[in-house]
């Protein structure tokens, strides 16, 4: 194992032991003068900082992270019944909170939380078109985004645990829908695209958090890397695999030196400036889950792909003022929306600290 390696277990190690008892069974997004702020319960990054804590936990035993983690998994519950503020992000919350819990302690209620945000995420499927809907606002009801591949293994994990396919075949035919809609030959891929909700007929892609409609988002080419590798390790289906390395090797060729994206490969030149390490950290942790499950010189080459970024992110974007709360600095939510540009955000760590832990011999996954 590289030495690197267990220096940058050691430096998270070191500052989510520190960070732990500040933040606390809150909900953290993004940091502000090197503190993370705090989310309502419906927040859609809520299961991040939760998913942080399982990592921990199940790296380190350290019963601390398994109290806060519980903790935020219990506050989660107020959106869960209130229904009206869900939206196609229940993997993203539910997935590293309840099922990471389940899996890792065998909690028969956070099993039940788990399947209930299934069954919530499966409700949004329209047949007519075959696609997931990503909100719930007015003018929302054709509306499908390519993060939404991140949240389909927990519709994966439903089926396992009920040995019912029902959550299997909403999944796959989604994941069908994405191959053909967004998923562009050279391995790009748009953020948004609208179907009409009554005939299935697509409309249009838009831009989205992406610079224009035919431009190349790097988050999003991050969720379609890993979310279509999951899609492989629970089907076996060649086709999502084929998927990933598509976009894999786009989102490796366009790589500036330091192998950490810019917030949209297609931005003009002035706007390229701002980085969006959590592309980077995304993308990374999914061409790691791509060499888990593929084999020789291929997996090697994703696997090495996957740790240079890791590496990059360690000794590039680690903040230089310790006291920052954030594992990893830079990372741009929504451009377009001058929203948290180039500033630390908790989805960035998550993937950071995951990478980083596979790198270590961490095999399964909470997606």
């Amino acid at each position: 194992m590289e030495t690197w390696i267990n220096e940058a277990w050691d430096y998270a190690q070191n500052k989510l032991s520190r960070t732990r008892g500040r933040i606390g069974a809150t909900f953290p997004n993004a940091t502000y003068g090197g503190q993370y702020d705090a989310r309502d319960p419906d927040c859609w990054t809520n299961g991040f900082w939760p998913g942080i804590l399982w990592l921990a936990y199940r790296a380190t035993g350290d019963e601390e992270y398994r109290r806060i983690a519980e903790s935020c998994e219990e506050q989660l519950d107020a959106p869960l019944q209130e229904y009206e503020q869900l939206h196609h992000d229940n993997g993203f919350l539910w997935s590293l909170s309840a099922v990471a819990d389940y899996k890792l302690t065998g909690n028969r209620l956070s099993r039940r939380r788990g399947l209930i945000a299934a069954s919530h995420l499966a409700s949004r499927f329209n047949l007519k078109g075959s696609f997931i809907r990503a909100w719930l606002h007015e003018g929302s009801e054709g509306l499908a985004i390519i993060d939404c591949m991140m949240n389909l293994g927990l519709l994966y994990w439903a089926s396992g645990e009920l040995q019912d396919p029902r959550y299997r075949h909403i999944a796959v035919a989604h994941s069908e829908m994405a191959l053909r809609e967004f998923i562009r030959e050279d391995g790009s891929v748009h953020h948004i695209v609208r179907f009409d909700p009554e005939t299935g007929e697509r409309i249009e892609a838009l831009g989205g958090q992406g610079y224009s409609p035919d431009s190349a988002w790097s988050r999003g080419s991050a969720w379609a890397i890993y979310g279509f590798a999951i899609g492989y390790r629970y089907t076996g289906d060649i086709r999502f695999m084929n998927a990933a390395r598509t976009a894999a090797d786009y989102f490796a060729a366009q790589l500036p030196e330091d192998l950490v994206p810019p917030w949209d490969f297609r931005a003009p030149a002035d706007q390229l400036w701002a980085k969006d390490s959590t592309a980077a950290a995304c993308a990374a942790s999914g061409m790691l889950e791509m060499a888990y499950l593929l084999e020789g010189e291929e997996a090697e080459r994703y696997r090495k792909l996957g740790a240079a970024i890791t590496e990059s992110l360690f000794r590039h974007y680690a903040p230089e003022d310790p006291a920052e709360e954030a594992l990893i600095t830079k990372g741009t939510g929504s451009f377009p929306a001058n929203a948290e540009v180039e500033v630390p955000i908790i989805y960035g760590d998550y993937f950071f600290l995951e990478a980083l832990l596979k790198l270590k011999g961490e095999s399964e996954i909470f997606w």
